[in-house]
């Protein structure tokens, strides 16, 4: 049995892997070019579902494709599924939750995770049954094995995907096993990116994932470098054209702006100067910006935004480029409540 934990380790985090990269790239197809609207789209995903889930259903009598899956991943852990059948299974349900996630569909990951690692393992120690001999003990870890890689290789928590599983068997003598397949799975699951699943959905759809290790004291937290706090992608005005102007003001809720033209920076514009040139017609008067570099600390800045007249710095490798990020006074207040929680 622990000849093939490797091979079914590294089967069931590939399966996680496909799962999330499949899942997100349909998923931003779908967003790019679907002409139905946002509302409408799951039904798609439903109807992938309903086909492969009736086809399974026609065939072999299970309906695991559907919901849960609970009942048939029951019957693969208490060696009462035919592993054909468990293979059959995985195909219908890695297509048809891939389809329901990337048109839009709503649900949990764990479940899908878990059947899929699961049966995927029950069927491997089907195949390898025929020529090596196996016992029901050793098909059900080889399935346990295959839940706790794939899960783990699409959320990136070994242990949690070692107690998850432990938690369902209550066997201690696979807890070798998971240990190893974690290991396994850990590594394979980096092949699907730097981000879990639920981090590269965020991502997907826009947010900007805040990583910072509060510092100890006062003193460590004023040497902090200010790029680690910077509010990344800032919105810059290219132009003082009427319909660009009306663009940002609508668009975005900000007080300031940098305003960079022909990759330099001119300055800074109040919200209140985009309004009155919008309504009296004329250009927006201009503060002048005020820069820092990546490396600055946070003590130096905070004497730069109480100097600069509009309360922002720009963080830019010089005085003049567009600037990579920049910080305000609500970036400092930002950090340092999440620092409080």
């Amino acid at each position: 049995m622990y000849l093939i934990l490797p091979v079914v380790a590294t089967a069931a985090s590939l399966i996680g892997v496909a799962f999330q990269v499949l899942t997100l790239r349909l998923r931003k197809r779908v967003r790019a070019r679907d002409r139905l609207p946002a509302w409408l789209r799951p039904v798609e995903g439903a109807l992938v579902t309903w086909i492969f889930g009736c086809i399974v259903f026609m065939v072999s009598g299970h309906t695991g494709v559907f919901g849960l899956g609970y009942n048939d991943l029951s019957l693969a852990l208490t060696n009462n599924l035919a592993w054909q059948v468990a293979g059959l299974l995985v195909v219908a349900k890695f297509a048809a939750t891939v389809a329901s996630y990337g048109w839009g569909g709503s649900g949990g990951i764990f479940s899908p995770t878990l059947f899929l690692g699961g049966l995927t393992g029950f069927f491997l120690a089907g195949v390898a049954g025929t020529w090596i001999p196996l016992t029901v003990s050793d098909r059900i870890v080889l399935a346990a094995v295959g839940m706790s890689a794939c899960f783990n290789a699409v959320v990136r928590a070994p242990l949690t995907a070692l107690l998850i599983v432990f938690e369902m068997t209550h066997q201690f003598s696979m807890v070798p096993a998971l240990m190893f397949c974690s290991l396994v799975s850990q590594a394979i699951g980096r092949l699907g990116g730097h981000h879990n699943f639920y981090d590269a959905l965020l991502l997907q759809d826009g947010h900007e994932l805040i990583r910072i290790k509060p510092p100890r004291d006062l003193k460590s937290w004023q040497n902090l470098a200010v790029w680690q706090i910077a509010k990344a992608r800032p919105v810059m005005l290219t132009g003082f054209e009427r319909g660009t102007l009306q663009e940002v003001a609508a668009r975005y809720p900000y007080e300031r702006f940098p305003v960079v033209t022909q990759g330099t920076v001119k300055g800074v514009v109040r919200r209140q100067e985009i309004e009155a040139a919008l309504s009296e017609g004329r250009a927006p008067r201009l503060d002048p910006a005020v820069f820092c570099r990546p490396e600055t600390s946070v003590r130096e800045v905070g004497e730069l935004l109480i100097r600069s007249a509009t309360g922002m710095v720009l963080v830019a490798t010089d005085d003049r480029s567009p600037p990579d990020s920049i910080v305000t006074l609500h970036d400092l207040l930002r950090v340092q409540a999440s620092f409080s929680d």
